[in-house]
């Protein structure tokens, strides 16, 4: 990548509508720019100011559209560079010829995501908040674009800057005490350093911790509705999507493959499964559907195991709550518009009372599983890890400095230590950007739009 190219590319989403945007980034996007655009007389050009005009044929003057163009001069703009961006009536076509014209004028096509990743190079923003820029622009929930804009505006570099302040201090009284030992710089005794490094994994093991639920609110989750047949799963997982999306009869066995749906729980997109009520089969399709529910439980972030509250419990009951013991799930006494049989089979499960025909518990139920999914996550508004590569570096880090409390408590020598110390701030740093390799930056902007 020649970050002194002119770039050229449509930052809309393809088809047709009422707007489509062409942006051009780099020193002669303005040349560029000005050669298919004719404005009103005496108007030009000027920083940040959008001028109404018209698109035309460079050799012709021929006229192709009306624009509203907007120029952004170096450095203030979302790359640095000088950007201009043309806003055109939405015609694939038009846009299309307005990318054809700056391309003859010398630019070439932007890949995918070097706008964001030129504001990256340039500073204009850190590793952390370039994968906001496509967490925003991917969010399917209003709350997941609202955690990408508080990245975005860099809440996770502002929890990792103090840890790296200290990190810093702590290696730069090490260097001293072993650069300056003859001019009287003492060492520092090894329990300062033991409480030092413990101060700083702790507020790192806390970071880390944020990812399980960070994940969540990144890529959602799936929940699956099992149990066996006729205790109400249909109707509750209709409740749950709010339409009539599952079939619902009194016949048992109605339901014979899964049926999926997502829908926005707090915030979070949870992709709801239904499954076919787990028995003796009766015949091979429903034998099919059997093994489909048993893998659906397996597969699950989370499980509802639905029990008639109005019937003794079965030995199916007992297995499929023995089975969800050991993960995320949640009971759910259906039917209690019937009564209770006052069973208890819960264990330590949470459980919720529910009635898909009158709707009761349906509301418990939902925020049930929130606080299933939230678990001991911090309040909204607090910064959070939500990738697997922001997870592995501050992972790295701990690795590294557990090395470096290994070493102090053996009495390894400072130099040795310093050398773990280093490989944590190099994560760390690789975590923001500060340090990392090209690879890595090409894998991280080419799941991005082109044109941002």
């Amino acid at each position: 990548m020649n970050l002194d190219d002119t770039i050229v590319a449509i930052a809309t989403p393809p088809g047709r509508g009422g707007i489509g945007v062409v942006r051009l980034a780099g020193p002669e996007s303005k040349i560029i720019a000005s050669r298919m655009l004719l404005l009103s007389p005496g108007r030009v050009l000027d920083a940040r100011r959008a001028e109404f005009g018209e698109l035309v044929e460079i050799d012709s003057g021929e006229r192709i559209d009306e624009v509203v163009a907007t120029y952004f001069s170096a450095p203030h703009s979302y790359t640095t560079d000088e950007i201009v961006e043309i806003s055109c009536h939405g015609s694939p076509v038009v846009l299309r010829r307005v990318v054809e014209m700056a391309l003859a004028q010398g630019a070439r096509l932007a890949e995918p995501g070097e706008f964001t990743q030129r504001a990256f190079l340039n500073g204009r923003l850190d590793l952390t908040q370039a994968e906001a820029v496509r967490d925003l622009i991917d969010s399917q929930t209003l709350y997941q674009a609202k955690v990408a804009a508080r990245q975005l505006k860099g809440s996770l570099s502002r929890v990792l800057l103090p840890i790296k302040e200290d990190l810093v201090a702590l290696i730069a009284r090490l260097e001293a005490g072993i650069d300056f030992a003859e001019d009287d710089v003492s060492v520092m005794p090894s329990d300062q350093i033991l409480a030092e490094l413990d101060q700083v994994k702790s507020a790192l093991r806390e970071l880390s911790a944020s990812f399980t639920y960070g994940k969540i609110v990144h890529e959602g989750l799936t929940l699956a509705i099992v149990g066996r047949p006729n205790v109400g799963k249909s109707s509750l997982f209709n409740r749950l999507v709010e339409r009539e999306r599952a079939i619902v009869t009194a016949l048992p066995g109605t339901t014979r493959d899964l049926v999926t749906e997502t829908v926005a729980l707090g915030g979070i997109p949870v992709r709801l499964v239904d499954t076919a009520g787990i028995r003796e089969a009766l015949d091979e399709a429903e034998h099919i559907g059997i093994r489909k529910s048993m893998e659906a439980l397996a597969d699950a972030d989370l499980v509802l195991v639905v029990v008639d509250a109005s019937d003794e419990p079965s030995t199916v009951d007992r297995e499929l709550l023995q089975d969800a013991a050991g993960r995320a799930a949640i009971v759910v006494l259906n039917k209690t518009d019937l009564g209770e049989c006052g069973a208890d089979l819960a264990g330590k499960l949470p459980v919720v009372r529910t009635s898909a025909v009158t709707g009761n518990g349906i509301t418990e139920l939902r925020a049930e599983i929130l606080r299933a999914v939230k678990g001991n996550a911090a309040e909204d508004g607090g910064a959070m890890l939500t990738n697997l590569r922001q997870q592995g570096q501050v992972n790295s880090a701990l690795g590294a400095l557990d090395a470096a409390t290994a070493s102090v408590q053996n009495r390894i020598p400072h130099e040795m230590v310093l050398l773990d110390l280093y490989n944590g701030l190099r994560a760390l740093d690789e975590l923001t950007g500060a340090t990392t390799a090209d690879d890595i930056l090409k894998l991280i902007f080419s799941t991005f739009c082109i044109g941002k």
